[in-house]
């Protein structure tokens, strides 16, 4: 199955992202029904693990949704593992200088692109296993730039080649710049540092996606020239829907 996000993107179209907090095949075949275009299952925070992440990819098979994961941190055996199992993207937090960038690409890329090593067990079931060439031009690569430090490094991280787009997370974000840490900002000092980010990318030909809390603040982020947009996650959703119909049923 080809790569989803690559073909919205070359369309010229903007990509709604869903965020897995839960391990269950069960939510995530639910969430893939709700007009995401990709699913990230997050097994940096919350309670997802491999074999729950594979659960999810399972769910979400049927229903045509790019699957990505946001692994727990820049290293190669985790990256593989998540490519192995299916992943399309990889969401990398705390990438912060060109060298971490590089690093990253090359755990996401097989020889001589890249250092991962051959083992497509699962993702090998639904395309060519033996076409590295193929698998190397399908993966999304997309480091975070959450920190003071990823900023002053911007320039040099969106021109390592072979990284495909970049993603903003907010509240990290916030924290290093001495803010607190929440999402959905709209004050104009923060919004000029993410126009800077989108900018910078963007004119290296890399695209830009953001976290958000809300479908409002996400069509904010598109109408502001963003590539892609995660709304909250499943568990936030789910508690978000809940609490309005008990609040109605209460009075």
């Amino acid at each position: 199955m080809a790569n989803g996000v690559k073909a919205a993107w070359a369309a010229g179209k903007p990509v709604v992202n869903g965020w897995l907090a839960i391990p269950s095949g069960f939510t995530a075949e639910v969430m893939a029904q709700a007009g995401w275009d990709s699913l990230t299952v997050d097994i940096q925070h919350g309670v997802q693990d491999y074999m729950s992440m594979v659960a999810c990819f399972q769910g979400m098979q049927p229903h045509g949704v790019t699957p990505m994961v946001r692994v727990p941190w820049n290293e190669p055996g985790i990256i593989g593992k998540v490519l192995d199992g299916g992943a399309k993207g990889v969401i990398c937090p705390m990438v912060n200088t060109e060298k971490e960038a590089r690093d990253l690409v090359s755990f996401c890329r097989y020889p001589p692109k890249g250092t991962r090593s051959f083992g497509p067990i699962r993702s090998g079931i639904y395309g060519a296993a033996a076409d590295t060439d193929a698998a190397n031009d399908d993966v999304l690569v997309i480091p975070m730039i959450e920190t003071k430090t990823a900023l002053d490094n911007l320039e040099a991280i969106v021109r390592v080649p072979g990284v495909d787009a970049i993603y903003i997370g907010p509240s990290d974000l916030s924290l290093s710049l001495g803010m607190a840490p929440l999402q959905d900002r709209r004050e104009p000092e923060f919004l000029a540092v993410l126009d800077r980010i989108r900018t910078t990318a963007q004119a290296a030909g890399v695209k830009v996606g953001i976290h958000t809390m809300t479908g409002q603040y996400s069509k904010e982020m598109f109408e502001r020239g963003f590539n892609l947009a995660t709304i909250m996650n499943d568990s936030g959703l789910m508690l978000t829907a809940a609490k309005a119909q008990v609040a109605v049923a209460k009075g």
